[in-house]
C-alpha cells in the first residue's frame, strides 16, 4: 500500500472529492486531502476557479507547498484539475515521489522549466469533449514524461469522476479509479 497526496480541483474540497479519496482508502492506501481553499466550496467549475485567480499570484502553490511540507516526498501525487498543476510541482519539486495521477487534465513539464523525472510513472485522465481540455498540454505530456499513460475517455463533462456532480460519468469514473488503483498496485 502506498501513501497517496490528492490535491483538489477548482472545486475545493467537495464531497465528490472525498470519495475519490476514500475510494483509495477502502483499497489500503493512505490518503491526504489538502484543502487549499480554506473550506470554500463551488459547484460551478468557473467560481472555483474565479475564487483561486482572486488570490495573489502564487497563493495556491504556497498553501499547497505549505500542507504537505510535513508529510514524506516518497509518495504518489494526485491532482483533479486545477490541482494537477500542485501534483506536478510536488514531483518537480520535492525528489521521491514514487508516481502521479492527473484526473481532469495533463501537465506539462514546460510550465516549470523542468524535465519530469526518471522513473516516476504517471497517468493523466481527460474527456474528449470537455469544455477545459488543454490538448497541447496532453500532447506534451505524452512526449515529456517517461512512463506516463494518457487516457482519453469518450466524454463532454470535465468533473466526470465527481459523484454527484452533473458532469458525472459513471462508466468513465469507474474506468478511472481502476485505472488509478492498477498504478497504485504496481508501487
Amino acid at each position: 500500500m502506498v501513501e497517496v497526496i490528492l490535491f483538489h480541483h477548482a472545486g475545493g474540497l467537495t464531497d465528490g472529492v472525498l470519495a475519490f479519496a476514500s475510494a483509495l482508502r477502502d483499497a489500503g492506501h493512505t490518503v491526504h486531502t489538502p484543502d487549499l481553499f480554506e473550506g470554500r466550496t463551488f459547484d460551478a467549475v468557473d467560481d472555483g476557479v474565479a475564487f483561486a485567480q482572486s488570490h495573489p499570484p502564487g497563493t495556491m502553490a504556497r498553501r499547497a507547498a505549505e500542507a504537505i511540507a510535513d508529510l514524506p516526498a516518497d509518495v504518489v501525487y494526485g491532482g483533479m484539475s486545477m490541482g494537477t498543476a500542485r501534483a506536478a510541482e510536488a514531483v518537480l519539486e520535492r525528489p521521491g515521489a514514487r508516481g502521479a495521477f492527473f484526473l481532469y487534465g495533463a501537465i506539462a513539464p514546460s510550465w516549470w522549466d523542468a524535465e519530469w523525472p526518471a522513473g516516476v510513472p504517471s497517468q493523466a485522465h481527460v474527456n474528449s469533449k470537455d469544455p477545459w481540455r488543454e490538448v497541447d498540454a496532453e500532447e506534451e505530456y505524452a512526449a515529456a514524461v517517461p512512463d506516463g499513460e494518457l487516457f482519453v475517455y469518450e466524454g463532454s463533462g470535465h468533473l466526470f469522476a465527481e459523484p454527484g456532480h452533473p458532469d458525472h460519468d459513471p462508466d468513465s469514473a469507474a474506468m478511472a479509479i481502476d485505472r488509478v488503483l492498477a498504478l497504485l498496485a504496481d508501487l
